[in-house]
């Protein structure tokens, strides 16, 4: 059950006038970090539709989730902002890990907790995710036929796919630090981390050419200083994982953002699941993964985004 705890004394105004108010929710043993922004009150009172939306493999709200959300704020759109368990403000030891499952639930906790807020229309709940998130957008919204629309950006959808371009040294080097992590786990010792990003040719799960510097703009763009190591178990399950196969079980309006360019999650591959979804939209981007979070490529795809859910979700209830 989500319970609401209303942190700090009441809103929080961000710069350049946006306003949000923190809260947590529970879900399965730990509590998730959440940001909900809503807009300004106009008119008479009415139910708004809300984008629950997280971030990718190891991100946080604060890596510019924010700049979206203020969009979607401004277009007529309620938001909830989550970090899952043991990542950001949310709680859960050992800190970074990221497991598959329990992502996917905190998820279904965050659309059932945006349903029991006030003033929120329980029938237009939209997920929104990018990369890794992307991913789990796609199964949730094919496991919650309540759903109204999905934004999947640069998705994670064949971990497979994305295997396949990590040389083999690395990833040999990889899979042992993954199973030097699962017996720390069985031994009840400190996980065996692994950088999330690194050079190509270092020992870390996104290793090609724009993966440091393109992390590292934006962590620098967003003001986020934190190194970011993950406990190496999650090699296992990226390499498992396959959310674009649940493409075909999703029956809302879906649109997907492919970067053509995406050198972690393959176009390709993207593109065939997403022609299987029953009402899906694709939108072509020439950026690489890490360049459409910042400046005008960013500017270009929430604009498609709101176009999207205008015709799809309108922001007034009128239109439902």
């Amino acid at each position: 059950m989500s319970t609401v705890a209303i942190e700090r004394p009441a809103l929080t105004t961000e710069p350049g006038g946006s306003e949000r108010t923190s809260l947590r929710f529970q879900s399965g043993s730990e509590t998730c970090h959440a940001w909900l922004y809503k807009p300004v009150a106009s008119g008479k009172e009415r139910s708004l539709p809300i984008v629950v939306m997280a971030h990718g493999l190891g991100g946080v709200k604060q890596m510019l989730l924010h700049e979206y959300a203020k969009r979607f704020q401004d277009a007529g759109y309620a938001c909830l902002v989550f970090d899952y368990r043991y990542l950001g403000e949310s709680s859960g030891e050992p800190r970074g890990l990221v497991n598959v499952k329990d992502q996917l639930e905190d998820f279904r906790a965050a659309v059932a907790f945006a349903r029991s807020l006030p003033g929120i229309d329980a029938e237009r709940v939209i997920l929104w995710g990018t990369s890794f998130a992307g991913g789990h957008v796609i199964v949730t919204a094919a496991q919650d036929a309540r759903i109204a629309a999905v934004i999947s950006q640069c998705p994670f959808t064949d971990g497979p796919a994305t295997g396949s371009i990590i040389d083999l040294s690395t990833k040999i080097r990889l899979t042992l630090k993954a199973t030097m992590d699962v017996l720390a786990r069985l031994l009840g010792r400190k996980p065996v981390r692994v950088p999330l990003v690194g050079k190509p040719g270092e020992v870390a799960i996104l290793t090609t050419p724009d993966a440091a510097p393109g992390f590292d703009a934006l962590l620098k763009a967003s003001g986020v200083r934190s190194v970011v190591d993950l406990p190496a178990r999650i090699v296992f399950q990226l390499l498992r994982y396959q959310p674009g196969k649940w493409a075909k079980a999703v029956q809302c309006p879906a649109f997907f953002c492919i970067c053509d360019g995406d050198s972690v999650a393959p176009a390709a591959t993207t593109i065939a699941y997403a022609k299987q979804a029953a009402k899906s939209e694709i939108g072509h981007y020439p950026e690489g993964h890490f360049e459409i979070y910042v400046g005008k490529p960013m500017e270009r795809i929430v604009a498609d985004q709101i176009a999207f859910l205008a015709k799809h979700v309108p922001a007034s209830s009128d239109g439902h």
